[in-house]
């Protein structure tokens, strides 16, 4: 980000919470698990146990099904301030979570929140 500002380039980082999107279909999540689950080698998946998977898995589907905020203009709103503001920020969050988890990275040295 930093490097385009010689080249008059302004970049804004959107840094959306969790939507409901492709990325975060709870089926295609869970199977995913599975697999991963499924081509642990058996070693790994006796040292976890069964029912460490089974409550991950759990907690994985419930996550994904209250956390995700279905409007995604919250989105499209930070992206839209950011393209056409005469003074745009240099970060945005987007939605509660994603406020929660930035604003305290937000007072953090830039470097040191762009590593994290």
């Amino acid at each position: 980000r930093r490097e385009l500002r010689p080249f008059g380039v302004h970049v804004a980082i959107v840094e959306p919470g969790y939507f409901r999107t492709g990325m975060t279909d709870i089926g295609f999540n869970l199977r995913a698990l599975e697999q991963a689950w499924q081509q642990a080698p058996a070693g790994v998946r006796e040292s976890y146990g069964q029912r460490y998977y089974e409550s991950l898995h759990g907690l994985f589907a419930e996550q994904l099904r209250t956390r995700c905020s279905s409007d995604l203009a919250l989105v499209t709103g930070c992206m839209e301030h950011a393209l056409t503001a005469a003074h745009p920020r240099s970060r945005y969050a987007a939605g509660w979570d994603a406020r929660l988890r930035y604003i305290p990275i937000s007072y953090l040295p830039t470097a040191l929140a762009d590593w994290l």
